[in-house]
């Protein structure tokens, strides 16, 4: 079975190598300009750096696979929303997948096959490592999208009340959002490129709602989502901004007041299982088990002699 597992690895690496090689290094013009003695004179090229090389492989080995038109949108809305907005990030994702498809394969079977055990635990071993492979780069991209989203969600509050303060002192709607994107460069990065990115779109002539509901597509916060409804709503009735702003803020700073309270009601009933297994036993022991040694050493003298 080892023998059958180790010939399979070793066409795959063989034929992977192979299409590799020929996509990468093999320059048919080169040859042709070679024997016709055309285009010899070449500019020295600066040096590579071998991140980029890397970067240029992984780029190469993900234009090789063939993507679904429907799962290209899909996985490019889901980059967008983890702040990933490289034109090639899918060409990277599909790379990174086929080389660890390939690589940790090949390094869990040089792990196991000196191992004393199961062939059959071995072979799963490998399609393991294969399955963890495929799946590990979307699971990345999955936690830096929660990551940004309780980014923007933790510094919503603050952009909120930067840009009602910047509405009631007489600047624009679209002035405002560049102001707060300034001024919270620092301190919320995440939010503020949001609000930049619905300046650029109003720069390139989309409309002030459309750019809205991008921006609520774009990071998918619920939190955003209600804002960008509230201001599409005072555009379209015609409200006021500030008025409208004002009134969500306050019940934003009722909504987290109400989530606060609601973790600090929780708090006692999560309390109950540290203290169950971790504090009440060493309590016992630092209480109970001094007597019990007495006890003990009191008693079984007395049982011997009897």
């Amino acid at each position: 079975m080892s023998l059958v597992v180790s010939s399979l690895l070793f066409l795959l690496v063989a034929v992977l190598g192979a299409l590799v090689g020929v996509k990468l290094y093999v320059k048919p013009k080169e040859a042709i300009e070679r024997v016709t003695g055309t285009g010899m004179v070449r500019e020295e090229e600066a040096p590579i750096h071998p991140s980029l090389v890397f970067h240029e492989l992984v780029k190469k080995l993900g234009s090789m696979l063939p993507v679904n038109p429907k799962d290209a949108g899909v996985i490019q809305r889901r980059m967008i929303r983890a702040g990933i907005r490289n034109p090639n990030a899918i060409k990277y994702l599909y790379g990174s997948k086929l080389l660890l498809v390939i690589g940790l394969p090949v390094l869990m079977s040089m792990v196991v096959m000196g191992a004393a055990a199961d062939p059959a635990n071995k072979l799963m071993a490998v399609l393991a490592s294969a399955g963890f492979g495929f799946f590990a780069p979307n699971e990345y991209i999955n936690m830096r999208v929660k990551r940004r989203q309780k980014e923007i969600r933790k510094g919503l509050p603050n952009a909120l009340d930067l840009l009602v303060v910047c509405v009631e002192s007489g600047l624009g709607l679209d002035q405002a959002m560049v102001q707060v994107a300034k001024d919270l460069e620092q301190a919320h990065p995440d939010i503020t490129e949001e609000f930049a990115m619905v300046n650029y779109e109003l720069k390139a002539g989309k409309r002030r709602i459309e750019a809205l509901r991008n921006l609520a597509e774009r990071s998918s916060v619920d939190d955003l989502k209600k804002l960008v409804a509230v201001l599409i709503q005072a555009d379209r009735f015609g409200t006021g901004i500030a008025q409208s702003l004002r009134g969500h803020a306050d019940f934003m700073r009722v909504q987290a007041r109400q989530i606060a309270e609601e973790k600090a009601a929780k708090l006692g009933v999560k309390l109950v299982f540290p203290i169950f297994f971790c504090i009440l036993p060493s309590l016992f022991v630092v209480t109970v088990g001094p007597m019990v040694v007495k006890i003990i050493r009191d008693m079984i003298p007395m049982m011997n002699r009897m």
